[in-house]
């Protein structure tokens, strides 16, 4: 499966100093190596280089009955 705009998908992510997060983040554009999106758990715009990602996948939509 690939990663597309529009998605919402959980990460881990290995930062500049080697610190590595686990979030989710909804994908806006994605564009020479370069993921930009909203994260989740800041609500912040951030740029994740595609490279720095450790893994990644889709957020399963909880539904109730």
């Amino acid at each position: 499966m690939k990663m597309a705009a529009g998605q919402t998908i959980e990460i881990v992510y290995v930062d500049k100093a080697g610190k590595i997060t686990q979030r989710k983040i909804d994908v806006h554009g994605i564009r020479d190596g370069r993921i930009r999106a909203t994260c989740l758990t800041t609500g912040a715009p951030r740029v994740f280089l595609s490279a720095n990602i450790l893994a990644w996948q889709p957020v399963q939509e909880r539904r109730y009955a």
